[in-house]
């Protein structure tokens, strides 16, 4: 009997421990149950534009083999509606229920305490302008605890009284940095910049005053100010501030050495370069391009890929963007190709399974260096690689997850589509590249991005036009019209005089084109008025091939009036224009549209010959 006891001891033992263990263990989750579980409670989260979730992780002390960050984001990635943005945070967005708060409280506490971060922000950003809340705890020896942490708001930046004022403010500026990229809509966009300017002007406040005489706190506070100030002045499209941002980080360079702190050094003169290729794209010259490369070099001397495996690959990403920015100012076919051996070599690192939406990025990367490639040469072979970098980008880019890139690639596949079907006598990759534009409209739209909804629909017509002028259907030529002057109605001459010049010619040339299809003077007429607007910009001076183009189809424009006409003025400004066009298209490197306008212009001549009995105009 005793034994018979022994072992109902032994079994009921046994069942009591495995049950307490059991319950231990929900009370103390392991770092990927943890993980999981807030990846399910994002999951069951009901995402909508008006009312969104940030959660943000930020290490103080960078990362530098990337693996916490690497953890975390592959807890993140592939979650419905969950966004990824990499910068000094990681940023994760979704929608958020009335109940967000106990829940993301206890589990940011966990994953703070589990991958030793030191800074969470979560919070709505609301139409009604709410501020975010920052969450600050703080790591005692092991890693554990302190009690009665309490959230904080970012508009208010309070945070502990113990905190360096020097410290609140370089937080509250890192964390709306990272957040920024996140808003919706332009009320969301306004709350954050207003933010931003706020953290700007008190990071500038402290910086020029006596109290930081350390060199690693006045370096922080310079990071912080230069991210927020890039940040800003991406967002306001102005030069002004990225150029402080150009000085301050240049400033803090001037505080660490390369010899002393390889890694920090190396990671400023990527902040530097990326600075320094926003400034290029506003930019005639190449100057600041060239500078971005020469820093994103520089970087990559420390930067090495068995060092910092990711920051390597995010480098050679960046430098990419600044080699194919470049190549095409510069019509130097070398550099794109660099460019795309760049983004060849982050993809080494940048895998799918790694990183999922960086090795998008990239994807979608090289996709624009391929088809800027391609747009150069006779063949089809690199934008059909285009193509098919666009479609691998699609695989990760979804609707849901991430609108705006996901929109931005379609119209990127659109246009590559839109190459392809210039090439090509059938008509089903001109009809993909129209279903690719009107797709990213879906999300790219005037109210969200005014500027990026006006080249959308800038492309959508160039689509609409060629399939129009294929299949000699004036409704879609009619379409395309239409897009266009939607477009010009945010693509303006005040704003961005040179956009606004393009969509006038490409308006002209369809007007032309529609006008010779329903022998309508009227259209034709109006066709002459947008390519004399169009030169308004498009000047010899500025853009000479681009001057040259347009005075050619004013030329086509002018002829067929006076084709229709029996006076000479209208040929005599046609032989104006082709002459003019002339003067550039002379080189032999352009002799297909030389040849063009050679004959073009000798029709004009022979008809003014018969009204004239002149014979003072020769080609």
């Amino acid at each position: 009997m005793e034994w018979l006891i022994g072992i109902v001891g032994i079994v009921l033992t046994t069942l009591f421990t495995t049950w307490l263990l059991g319950l231990l263990h929900q009370f103390v989750p392991s770092p990927e149950r943890t993980l999981l579980g807030i990846k399910n409670r994002l999951q069951a989260r009901t995402r909508t534009a008006e009312d969104r979730f940030c959660f943000v992780l930020c290490w103080l002390e960078n990362d530098y083999n990337g693996r916490n960050t690497e953890i975390v984001a592959q807890a993140f990635s592939g979650v419905e509606g969950v966004t990824l943005v990499r910068s000094a945070c990681i940023v994760n967005a979704a929608g958020a229920a009335d109940d967000w708060r106990p829940a993301m409280q206890r589990n940011a506490r966990i994953v703070l305490a589990n991958w030793q971060a030191d800074l969470a922000v979560m919070g709505l950003v609301k139409e009604s302008g709410k501020a975010l809340s920052l969450w600050f705890v703080p790591r005692v020896g092991d890693g554990t605890l302190t009690r009665g942490d309490q959230p904080y708001t970012l508009d208010q930046a309070t945070l502990r009284t113990d905190f360096h004022q020097d410290l609140r403010a370089q937080l509250t500026a890192l964390a709306l940095a990272a957040v920024a990229p996140l808003a919706q809509t332009t009320a969301h966009g306004r709350v954050l910049e207003e933010g931003l300017t706020d953290a700007t002007e008190k990071l500038g406040t402290l910086l020029d005053g006596p109290t930081i005489d350390q060199p690693e706190r006045r370096f922080a506070l310079q990071w912080a100010l230069g991210n927020a100030l890039q940040t800003l002045g991406e967002r306001d499209r102005n030069t002004a501030r990225i150029e402080q941002a150009v000085v301050v980080f240049q400033t803090a360079l001037t505080n660490i050495t390369r010899e002393a702190e390889p890694l920090k050094w190396a990671a400023l003169m990527t902040h530097l370069g990326t600075a320094l290729q926003t400034l290029g794209e506003r930019e005639r010259g190449p100057a600041r391009l060239e500078q971005a490369v020469a820093a994103h070099c520089a970087a990559l001397e420390e930067y090495t890929r068995a060092r910092v495996p990711l920051l390597w690959a995010a480098t050679q990403n960046n430098l990419g963007n600044a080699l194919a920015l470049l190549g095409e100012r510069e019509s130097d076919t070398a550099l794109l190709e660099q460019a795309a051996a760049a983004y060849c070599a982050a993809l080494e690192e940048h895998t799918r399974a790694r990183v999922p939406l960086l090795w998008a990025a990239t994807q979608n990367n090289l996709g624009n260096a391929l088809l800027t490639l391609g747009e150069r040469e006779s063949g089809t072979a690199r934008l059909e690689q285009a193509v098919l970098a666009y479609h691998a980008a699609l695989e990760e880019y979804s609707r849901e997850c991430v609108p705006l890139d996901w929109a931005g690639t379609q119209t990127n596949l659109g246009n590559a589509l839109l190459s392809l079907g210039e090439r090509e006598r059938a008509t089903s990759r001109l009809q993909e590249a129209v279903v690719a534009h009107r797709t990213a409209l879906l999300e790219r739209t005037r109210e969200r991005v005014p500027l990026e909804w006006a080249a959308t629909q800038q492309n959508l017509g160039n689509a609409l036009a060629l399939l129009g002028e294929r299949e000699s259907d004036t409704a879609l030529l009619e379409q395309a019209i239409t897009a266009y002057g939607a477009a010009l109605t945010e693509r303006t001459r005040e704003r961005v005089p040179l956009e606004w010049a393009v969509t006038q010619h490409n308006l002209g040339t369809t007007l032309w084109i529609l006008g010779k299809l329903e022998g309508s003077a009227a259209h034709v007429e109006q066709a002459v008025v947008a390519h004399r607007a169009a030169l308004l910009e498009r000047t010899r001076e500025r853009v000479p091939l681009d001057w040259a183009a347009t005075q050619r189809n004013l030329g086509h424009a002018l002829l067929t009036l006076g084709e229709w006409e029996s006076g000479s003025a209208r040929l005599e400004q046609a032989v104006e224009a082709y002459r003019s066009a002339l003067e550039v298209f002379a080189d032999e490197g352009l002799s297909v549209y030389r040849d063009d306008v050679y004959d073009n212009l000798a029709g004009a001549l022979e008809l003014l010959r018969d009204r004239s009995g002149t014979t003072g105009f020769t080609p």
